[in-house]
């Protein structure tokens, strides 16, 4: 009898340590002053971040921001199988353990616009960063922070790590909206339909301000930033037939980085401009991640 009640308590007593130790996805807002708004984001938290809070000393993990693509939103990418996709790359052991953000981009392009009205980066470099690794408990150093996208989120992140190098030691993109149309060509697309025209003359200005775009075109910051650049982990792929012709300017970057001397890891897949695409290279985006953070 003493036995069996030996056995109940050990179980009643590990119960609820085994619960609290699953992955889970953390969602809230930020009122941001720049932006002169609220902000969702969500949060990938592992399954060991609940299970070691008031541990001494706190385990702390890296940190992935990840920005989402045109028309998508922060919980894109774990309402559409990505949480699936890290459980289990976790259960393979496929990957180590980090927390990945997804802040709330809208059409910004993830930049400040050229009329000066939406000041993105100035939000995510001097609210939304800070706010965030107060909040949870990352490592704060540059090796353990890195930054993804898809789409104009892939643009959004080579920009960032291309500007900011001391910021982010390890970028990856996938389908990134990278065009290679010059302003001059642009500004004659819009005057004819061009699809994006819209959102580029939002962004970037109509007629485009040149400077501005110079000033943001992961190219230009490539060349502008290189020898920071050669201590930076880089990953990008586009599928060979992107519905947008993005596999253009996949394909130049990954000439201009060889050129320049800057280490990268550059794919052209089969494949369109698409969710299903992103999702079927997301494993390997993660495991690209995880190596960068040591994390083997």
């Amino acid at each position: 009898m003493d036995r069996r009640l030996s056995l109940v308590l050990l179980v009643l007593l590990t119960l609820p340590l085994s619960l609290k130790a699953q992955s889970r996805i953390d969602c809230s807002a930020i009122d941001s002053g720049i932006l002169r708004s609220e902000v969702h984001f969500c949060v990938y938290l592992p399954a060991s971040y609940d299970a070691s809070t008031g541990k001494h000393p706190p385990q702390t993990y890296p940190i992935l921001y990840f920005l989402h693509g045109l028309g998508d939103n922060e919980r894109t990418l774990f309402n559409s199988g990505g949480f699936t996709l890290l459980d289990d790359l976790h259960r393979r052991r496929a990957i180590g353990e980090f927390l990945i953000v997804a802040p709330e981009g809208g059409r910004t392009f993830y930049i400040n616009s050229a009329d000066g009205k939406v000041l993105y980066d100035d939000f995510f470099l001097h609210e939304f960063m800070p706010f965030i690794e107060s909040r949870y408990r990352i490592r704060k150093s540059r090796h353990d922070r890195a930054i993804s996208g898809i789409s104009m989120g892939g643009y959004g992140a080579l920009r960032f790590a291309f500007a900011y190098p001391e910021m982010f030691g390890a970028v990856s993109a996938q389908s990134a909206a990278l065009i290679t149309e010059s302003p001059r060509e642009l500004d004659l697309s819009m005057q004819s339909g061009y699809p994006l025209a819209n959102l580029i003359a939002t962004v970037f200005g109509n007629p485009i301000d040149v400077g501005h775009w110079r000033s943001n075109d992961p190219s230009a910051l490539a060349e502008k930033n290189r020898p920071a650049l050669r201590q930076t982990s880089i990953y990008f792929n586009c599928g060979r037939n992107d519905n947008y012709g993005f596999e253009k300017g996949a394909a130049a970057l990954d000439a201009q980085l060889s050129k320049e001397g800057i280490k990268h890891d550059y794919h052209l897949y089969p494949g369109d401009h698409s969710f299903a695409y992103f999702m079927t290279h997301f494993p390997e985006v993660m495991e690209f991640h995880s190596r960068a953070f040591g994390l083997e």
